[in-house]
């Protein structure tokens, strides 16, 4: 059997514990035998996730539950192969289960023909849905859901004490997860989400990618400002909500101006 390298107690990263990045962040929730899984990443790295499981000495047959903070592939591309092999079920936010029950290549981002991307995304059967305030009990331990949409609209952050394990909401460079129509990105919505982690007492950050973080409110702060911006920038397409310049530019038509 392996040691187990827990990040906090009652919480283990797979690709920490492994030693090397495989895909997204994939957090396992323990409590005595009981445990879950947070996001499993592609269906190529299952196996051996699962046998590192095994590895640690965590009953498979104790499962609780398979979650997925979002239906973007590189989190649940995985999932039906883990599901068949845990015996587990699924759990997930309303928003997400249709693109999870359909395998819906494009609002998952497996298929974006622009970029030559096009992997399979098999569908996957959602026994549980969760929302805002909705807890999750592991064992001892008492999660609590938080809707928190923006990257999409079916991402969810759990809390567990003054840890947030946060999605793809912000990681330890200020960046955020993609801001695309495709998969629901809502940019009001991505600030609102900001604005609870930043306002909220929690100490330490869990993402969805790259290292775990200390929460910094200047950094959220600056964060949040960025996307403000973005409201007001073409560059961001029908996520954003105006584009001052159109304005002005009807303006300048009436008024007959001359470039300058």
């Amino acid at each position: 059997m392996l040691s187990r390298k827990p990040v906090f107690p009652g919480v283990i990263e797979l690709n920490f514990q492994l030693g090397r990045v495989l895909g997204c962040n994939i957090y396992l929730i323990f409590s005595g035998s009981e445990w879950l899984l947070i996001d499993i990443g592609y269906d190529d790295t299952v196996d051996e996730f699962v046998e590192l499981i095994r590895q640690l000495d965590f009953p498979l047959s104790k499962c609780k539950t398979l979650i997925a903070t979002h239906a973007d592939v590189d989190h649940i591309q995985g999932l039906a192969r883990a599901k068949k092999l845990l015996k587990a079920s699924v759990t997930a936010h309303p928003k997400a289960v249709a693109t999870l029950e359909s395998g819906d290549p494009i609002k998952s981002f497996a298929k974006i023909e622009a970029q030559g991307i096009d992997m399979p995304m098999p569908a996957v059967s959602v026994e549980q849905q969760v929302n805002d305030g909705d807890v999750i009990a592991i064992g001892d331990i008492n999660m609590e859901v938080w809707y928190t949409p923006g990257h999409t609209d079916s991402q969810l952050a759990f809390r567990m004490g003054e840890l947030l394990i946060s999605g793809d909401n912000i990681y330890r460079d200020g960046c955020v997860g993609a801001i695309d129509a495709h998969h629901g990105s809502n940019l009001p919505a991505f600030i609102a989400s900001l604005e609870r982690i930043r306002d909220s007492d929690v100490r330490w950050l869990l993402p969805s990618h790259g290292p775990i973080f200390r929460k910094d409110d200047q950094q959220l702060d600056a964060t949040i400002a960025r996307l403000k911006g973005y409201l007001h920038m073409a560059d961001f397409g029908t996520c954003a909500v105006d584009w001052p310049l159109m304005d002005q530019w009807e303006d300048e038509v009436a008024w007959g101006k001359l470039p300058e």
